[in-house]
């Protein structure tokens, strides 16, 4: 039980912290993009910044839950 934890957790983590920095440098919308013209309420609903945040979210959860079961197995 403690090595297949170790084998799913393991590269789950790092793909997703990978995942992460990619969303975060790339996917992140420019400095001097429409965005600015939308008003905070509305920002969420331009789609870049919209697909941003989503895979930002995603990334992080994947990224907790392969630490969390990192920790688990380490646990055990």
């Amino acid at each position: 039980m403690d090595a297949v934890l170790y084998i799913i957790a393991g590269p789950l983590f790092l793909i997703s912290i990978a995942a992460h920095l990619y969303v975060k440098l790339r996917l992140r919308p420019k400095e001097n993009s429409v965005l600015e013209d939308y008003y905070h309420e509305f920002e969420e609903q331009q789609p870049d910044f919209a697909r941003y945040v989503k895979w930002s979210r995603i990334t992080f959860i994947a990224a907790a839950a392969g630490a969390l079961l990192l920790f688990i197995a380490a646990a055990i």
